[in-house]
């Protein structure tokens, strides 16, 4: 499967680059923590409570929705599964 760049995500649904980035970004950290929930078998009550956020939040996160998904909430989540991030910034080309 081809991945979306943020420059095709920005001119196919006219945003800034900006926008896009953090899309892709949010949807990148999603995926890994419904891989991670998944294999610890950890239900929508579990992460709610582990990262203290409202289980109807993490449920509409984790299905998609684009309500109330901040960079916070997600690493919130992010951590209440076992993950961590590393960054990597580099000089745009």
């Amino acid at each position: 499967m081809k991945k979306t760049t943020t420059t095709d995500l920005s001119k196919k649904l006219n945003i800034s680059k900006t926008r896009s980035l953090e899309a892709v970004l949010k949807a990148e950290l999603i995926s890994a923590i419904l891989k991670a929930s998944k294999e610890q078998e950890l239900t929508h009550a579990e992460i709610s409570k582990r990262s203290g956020l409202p289980r109807s939040a993490v449920t509409g996160i984790l299905s998609g929705s684009l309500q109330k998904v901040t960079i916070d909430r997600v690493l919130k989540m992010l951590e209440s599964v076992g993950l961590t991030i590393e960054t990597r910034i580099k000089k745009a080309a």
